[in-house]
């Protein structure tokens, strides 16, 4: 797969990312219950304040050896400690509601503007992004949970810090020294020996951790990669076993996997470098505000239970200073996800806009083109100045040699390839089927494979059994509710009569056919060809075939010829 290019983002690209969610039809919902949400963070913050008080009387109590407080204090944090426990609780599970919703509805949207106007086949056709399905399922589920845990901790970090940041700065007193023959005093000074040193570590984390968001980028779409490798190597289990392919897949397995070896070694460098500074900032977190006030404290300006609570009160304001410290690894990864979700938008956009340069228009009652030409998406030209006219009836058969641009035609009629000029008329109201030559099978049950893509039900036994017998699958109509993988357990040749007989019941006015007999042998296509002719006499058949036995189940020819001189191709037409 091709990878696509990482661009920076401003705040104004993040925002356009999250936004439609909190504005949508969901809106009230999703804001009721994240205002429940932060109304329970407040409350675990309200619970932290107490249990910081309850931590100066609890070492007060032991200091004095004064035990009936000791035991009043023991039943005080089993109450504190119970209702920590449901609040947090209730906290976690509405959250996970609240991230499944917002996945649910960004899922839902995604899903639909990628298969819109026909984006997903365009994406494909440009190589305009990679790995859509990693955009999709991993991406959105990144964004919607880490956008809400790191909202939610920055709420949660910022209510703490002005919640303990006054208790810190009273309790803590003034300090004074020494310096330059001038004495100097400072207030609170544990307020700010914590700025300092939660200002420190951050900048120290980010310098260390700050090349974790591109290494994180790259290492899902190498994972995305290879994982696509694999999934090939089952699409084509029989080719590749056919052609004793094995080596050539395990090098090609094995050079996918090595970039997600090498990327991993550099992410496993970052990380250690990060874990060791995290730790350490957060293990010395533990001792550092007892150093810093053990002077007062042996000096008897405190008591042990305001030292302790000197030392509760530092660590809750110097956790809630250090959210970006703890939130690090967290918004190296959504960073990487908003890059990913970003650029797969973008492609997605241009996708969608890709210049018609066919003119569709669905007027009349035939197939009219009229002075249209294709290209490549490189500009190359295939096809020059096609005027012709497909009526309800005709039996056409295109020909000409491969790679001139016939099967293009057809994608063109069918409105998916729009590089080109001129235009083509459709028949309004009119029913156009196309059957390629490889056939498409959702997995699940052979009578959801063969009514695809209508309804599973839209058909009823008898029909799907007459028409089975008709392309001689008889032997199928005891699996119509089987589940399987039918792509891959039905021959090529058991496919393509499958998508002749999904003809038989969808019935089109007009029938495009791309070789799609061109597995099966010569006696069942004629027959097949013959069914056709007897079940759909007032329909249009063109079809692309190379079997010259098919000429006669056609009265016209279109064959395409080289322009000399040119690579290109110019249609003529005779009759047959």
């Amino acid at each position: 797969m091709t990878a696509q290019k990482k661009k920076p983002l401003d705040r104004h690209a993040i925002w356009h990312l999250i936004k439609p969610y909190w504005v949508s039809e969901d809106r009230w919902k999703a804001w009721g219950l994240f205002a429940v949400i932060l109304a329970l963070v407040l409350v675990l913050v309200y619970i932290n304040v107490l249990i910081t008080d309850w931590n100066r009387v609890m070492y007060d109590s032991l200091q004095n050896k004064d035990y009936p407080a000791f035991k009043h204090l023991l039943w005080q944090f089993t109450y504190l400690a119970f209702g920590y426990i449901v609040v947090a609780t209730a906290r976690i599970y509405l959250t996970q509601w609240l991230q499944i919703r917002w996945r649910t509805w960004m899922t839902d949207k995604y899903m639909a503007k990628w298969l819109e106007h026909h984006a997903y086949y365009r994406m494909e056709q440009g190589h305009i992004a990679d790995n859509p399905d990693q955009r999709i399922a991993e991406d959105l589920r990144s964004l919607t949970s880490s956008t809400i845990s790191l909202v939610l901790g920055f709420i949660s970090s910022a209510v703490t810090l002005v919640s303990f940041v006054g208790i810190l700065w009273a309790i803590s007193g003034p300090v004074s020294f020494l310096l330059l023959q001038r004495e100097w005093t400072i207030p609170g000074y544990m307020v700010w020996f914590a700025i300092a040193y939660a200002g420190v570590g951050s900048w120290l984390i980010w310098w260390i951790g700050k090349p974790l968001v591109s290494q994180g980028f790259n290492q899902e779409r190498f994972e995305a990669n290879y994982r696509f490798g694999l999934i090939r190597v089952r699409e084509h289990a029989e080719a590749i076993a056919l052609y004793r392919g094995e080596q050539r897949e395990r090098g090609q397995l094995n050079a996918r996997f090595e970039d997600i070896r090498q990327n991993w070694w550099a992410i496993m460098r970052t990380t250690k470098s990060l874990n060791i500074a995290v730790n350490f900032y957060g293990q010395f977190a533990n001792i550092f505000p007892l150093l810093v006030a053990a002077p007062r404290y042996f000096g008897g300006a405190i008591s042990l239970g305001v030292l302790m609570q000197i030392a509760s009160a530092f660590g809750q304001v110097q956790d809630a200073l250090s959210w970006f410290i703890n939130a690090f690894s967290t918004l190296a990864d959504w960073k990487a996800s908003i890059n990913r979700l970003a650029g797969f938008n973008q492609a997605v956009e241009q996708a969608q806009r890709q210049p018609e340069g066919i003119k569709l228009a669905h007027v009349g009652d035939v197939v009219q083109s009229r002075h249209l030409a294709l290209a490549l998406p490189d500009g190359t030209s295939l096809i020059e100045q096609v005027n012709a006219t497909i009526a309800a009836g005709q039996r056409i058969l295109v020909s000409g040699p491969s790679g001139c641009g016939k099967s293009t035609l057809f994608r063109a009629i069918a409105g998916i390839w729009p590089y080109g000029s001129g235009s083509i008329d459709l028949p309004q109201g009119g029913k156009l089927m196309f059957v390629p030559q490889s056939s498409y099978l959702p997995i699940g049950t052979l009578r959801a494979a063969l009514t695809y893509p209508a309804a599973e039900d839209a058909y009823s036994d008898a029909e799907i059994g007459r028409y089975l017998s008709l392309c001689r699958l008889s032997h199928l109509t005891t699996e119509l509710d089987v589940a399987s993988n039918w792509g891959n357990r039905l021959s090529p040749g058991e496919q393509q009569r499958l998508a002749f007989a999904r003809v038989f019941l969808t019935r089109p006015d007009m029938l495009f056919l791309d070789e799609a007999s061109s597995a099966v042998d010569g006696e069942t296509e004629q027959q097949l060809y013959s069914q056709l002719l007897e079940e759909l006499p007032q329909a249009a058949i063109i079809s692309i075939a190379h079997r010259e036995a098919v000429e006669r189940y056609h009265q016209q020819r279109w064959h395409f010829v080289p322009v000399a001189g040119r690579q290109a191709s110019t249609l003529q037409v005779s009759a047959l």
